[in-house]
């Protein structure tokens, strides 16, 4: 299939659309309400359970989608470091930093 130039423009626009929804529609619903405390106190869970989701489907789940424990030494190591540091530092950006490298000098040495 070949795409033109305003094939490439929809697409785009599309995009803008579809990543601009989540965003405006809940602030322009909560901007001039009450927001319950306990739904802001749930909500401080919620990046940290999607990110766990994302990092252990990366992991744990293989191309054909079965559960796989071998084959991934490095990331499960990269992971564990992640964590530690995570812990200890308190710090997302040092956390990503040091599990990036991590994972690539592991997956060169193993």
């Amino acid at each position: 299939m070949q795409y033109n130039a305003m094939d490439h423009l929809m697409i785009i626009i599309l995009g803008f659309c579809v990543a601009l929804a989540p965003r405006y529609i809940p602030l322009l619903f909560f901007s001039k309400r009450e927001i319950p405390e306990w739904f802001n106190d749930w909500m401080k869970y919620v990046p940290i359970s999607l990110f766990t989701a994302l990092v252990v489907k990366g992991i744990f789940i293989s191309k054909t989608y079965t559960f796989v424990i071998h084959g991934n030494l490095d990331l499960i190591i990269g992971a564990v470091v992640v964590i530690i540091i995570s812990y200890w530092t308190r710090s997302m950006a040092m956390s990503v930093i040091v599990g990036l490298i991590t994972v690539l000098v592991l997956s060169f040495v193993l």
